[in-house]
């Protein structure tokens, strides 16, 4: 049971960061219905411009500007390949700025297990996993307040909701969402530089962003509860598996398990948990 408590929170402090990397999806989905494909390369960029705040919401606030304002009221699937050639575009420029060798991040944060929970519960549970979870937890809840409680999170749901409604009260559309992508920008900032720190600043980073896939099929793409309740099952199922089925299968499950979950998800509820449910009449 101990180990099953030990493997169950490093699952849960994971999913946490997860979270965060969905959270930056929810974004923008809620705002303008495009899933950015480019979110994890952001993520990437703002593993390599380290603290460089300015640099990294002046590049979601760049990408908001020349990319999507042009193409709005476009049909979904022109935004849908904008994000996907902004993905590309990101990544080579990227790399042909810092290049392709990994690079060490230290923010100060020792990656070694607690003393006093090692002393008295025998759990191996790390304190960078901890603080970067206290981190990406405190971010989610800011911003959860600031959708339920501000006027402009009002706003932005209401954009989300009905465009043309939005317009008719008065509600503008740009200035909502240049306010979306710079937040995303941030939200993307501050996970590439958890990630990066402990996995080392490596273009292997953009591939976070598929792993926030499964965590929005769960928990709904326009839902910021479902990105963190999304997160934590797929963290914690993910290190579950892996101890107590992966064994049995050769191993390696991890890294695909949270898609199968996802699957099977999407036979019962494709909205996810907090999805709304969308009804057709024809």
């Amino acid at each position: 049971m101990q180990f099953f408590v030990e493997v169950l929170i490093g699952g849960l402090l994971a999913g946490v960061m997860y979270s965060l990397v969905a959270l930056g999806f929810v974004l923008i989905y809620k705002a303008s219905s495009v899933i950015n494909f480019a979110q994890g390369e952001l993520l990437m960029v703002g593993a390599y411009v380290c603290l460089a705040l300015a640099a990294m919401v002046a590049l979601a606030f760049f990408t908001e500007r020349v990319v999507l304002r042009p193409l709005v009221n476009q049909p979904q699937i022109t935004l849908f390949m904008a994000t996907i050639g902004l993905t590309f575009f990101i990544e080579g420029v990227a790399q042909l700025t810092w290049g392709a060798q990994v690079h060490a991040l230290d923010l100060g944060i020792a990656d070694e297990p607690i003393e006093w929970l090692m002393e008295h519960t025998g759990m191996n549970i790390s304190k960078f996993d901890l603080v970067a979870s206290g981190i990406a937890a405190a971010l989610v809840a800011v911003l959860a307040v600031f959708f339920s409680k501000t006027r402009t999170g009002r706003a932005l749901r209401a954009v989300a909701d009905d465009h043309q409604a939005a317009l008719a009260v008065g509600i503008s559309l740009q200035r909502i969402w240049v306010i979306v992508w710079t937040t995303a920008g941030f939200v993307a900032l501050v996970t590439g530089l958890l990630w990066g720190a402990r996995n080392g600043v490596q273009f292997a980073l953009t591939f976070l962003a598929l792993k926030a896939l499964p965590v929005l099929v769960l928990g709904g793409f326009d839902s910021v509860a479902g990105a963190i309740v999304g997160g934590l099952i797929i963290g914690a199922s993910e290190k579950l598996a892996e101890v107590y089925i992966g064994p049995h299968v050769g191993g390696g499950i991890e890294s695909w398990f949270p898609y199968v979950l996802a699957l099977g998800f999407l036979l019962v509820r494709p909205e996810g948990l907090f999805g709304e449910r969308r009804i057709d009449r024809v």
